[in-house]
């Protein structure tokens, strides 16, 4: 899979862009605060339909326009498939070979896209909703059930939340719709669960291989899926759902005191650890670096095996945080195998040597230039 070319209109600091894209790796040269990471960003949107940057889609619209638009055509193995998002003060639309969606989950997974970038180091060190949200995202993608069971278990925990609200306010008193609420959470949390569970497996068995080598076979990282559902209940979804009930059931009393919901998928966390220790709270940052890298590498050969193609590399700004070793590791990982974009201000020696071939975009104030030079070498 690899994006042809790209389209924006009104998009951030771009009134206008139209790229024609390699197919390897394209870098993204240019001083701070130009627009290299908004290019990244619509290439982002485009693929998920939201940002990876603010909740607030008014904030992708130019200042000066009423809408944006990014499009693009998307080459698989199957064929090429033009994709359109376009935001406006009323909402996005989104359309698939010039025909709009009804939904926005229709759309997600025609352009896979992983990205890169020096906050994603927040995967290991940070709050249990960046990791959620990591998992949300990645496997959103990779897996249409996924992405459908986690928006009705979304719908369905608002609505529980506002019920447990009204009952905590006396503006309720049925508590028979609460246990319909709560039945059918149960159910398409479980789900949620038990395929959390099936593609994390995946997804350390592809990680410990690679952190192994970086690490040069000193360290051995694994996952930890950490859930108030007992262990011995994480066989199937129908054995996580009875569990999820029984839990629900035992603190009935503690969510109608406190008005939200207490169990869930929405609560659960990811750790990760190296050689038996948690490296959140006992891993140096080196360590920590490794594993973000490692996680980072393996997505994208889980999302290989999972939907048949490579997905889209977004690495922003990344190189710099990394050291010579990680970042030859991660450049001869993807070369000739994932399209890529970087975003970097300059090329060092160590980049130089081993970027084969790279597309080079200068971008300045809101201006892509494609380098037409003909030199392969990378220029500062």
């Amino acid at each position: 899979m690899y994006l042809q070319e790209l389209q924006l209109q009104n998009f951030r600091n771009y009134t206008a862009a139209d790229l024609r894209l390699g197919q390897g790796i394209n870098v993204l040269l240019g001083e701070n605060a130009q627009g290299k990471t908004n290019l990244l960003e619509a290439i982002y949107a485009l693929a998920l339909t939201r940002s990876h940057r603010t909740a607030n889609d008014h904030d992708l619209i130019n200042w000066q326009a009423k809408t944006a638009r990014v499009s693009g055509r998307v080459v698989k193995a199957s064929g090429t498939t033009p994709l359109e998002l376009t935001f406006s003060r009323q909402g996005k639309r989104a359309k698939i070979n010039h025909l709009e969606q009804a939904r926005l989950s229709q759309y997600v997974g025609q352009l896979n896209v992983i990205l890169f970038a020096p906050e994603d180091l927040a995967i290991v060190k940070g709050a249990p909703t960046v990791r959620r949200r990591f998992m949300d995202m990645e496997f959103g993608q990779m897996n249409p059930r996924y992405l459908y069971n986690l928006s009705q278990y979304r719908t369905l925990l608002k609505q529980r939340n506002q019920y447990l609200k009204d009952l905590q306010h006396h503006r309720q008193h049925d508590l028979l719709l609460l246990d319909v609420l709560t039945d059918q959470l149960a159910a398409y949390g479980a789900d949620i669960i038990h395929q959390r569970l099936v593609l994390l497996h995946r997804l350390e068995q592809w990680a410990q291989s690679i952190h192994a080598e970086i690490s040069q076979h000193r360290e051995t990282l694994t996952f930890h899926y950490a859930t108030q559902v007992a262990e011995s209940a994480l066989g199937d979804p129908k054995t996580i759902c009875d569990a999820l009930t029984a839990l629900y059931q035992k603190q009935r009393d503690k969510e109608l005191y406190q008005g939200t919901t207490l169990i869930g998928p929405h609560r659960d966390d990811l750790r990760f650890q190296v050689n038996d220790k948690n490296v959140q709270t006992f891993g140096s940052q080196g360590q920590q670096r490794t594993t973000a890298l490692s996680v980072k590498l393996a997505e994208i050969e889980l999302m290989k095996a999972e939907t048949g193609e490579y997905p889209v590399l977004l690495l922003d700004d990344v190189l710099s945080e990394l050291d010579d070793a990680r970042q030859t590791h991660l450049l001869t990982a993807i070369q000739d195998k994932v399209q890529t974009f970087i975003t970097t201000t300059s090329l060092s020696g160590i980049t130089r040597q081993l970027i084969k071939d790279p597309t080079i975009f200068h971008v300045s104030a809101g201006s892509v230039v494609a380098d037409e030079s003909g030199d392969s070498t990378p220029a500062e």
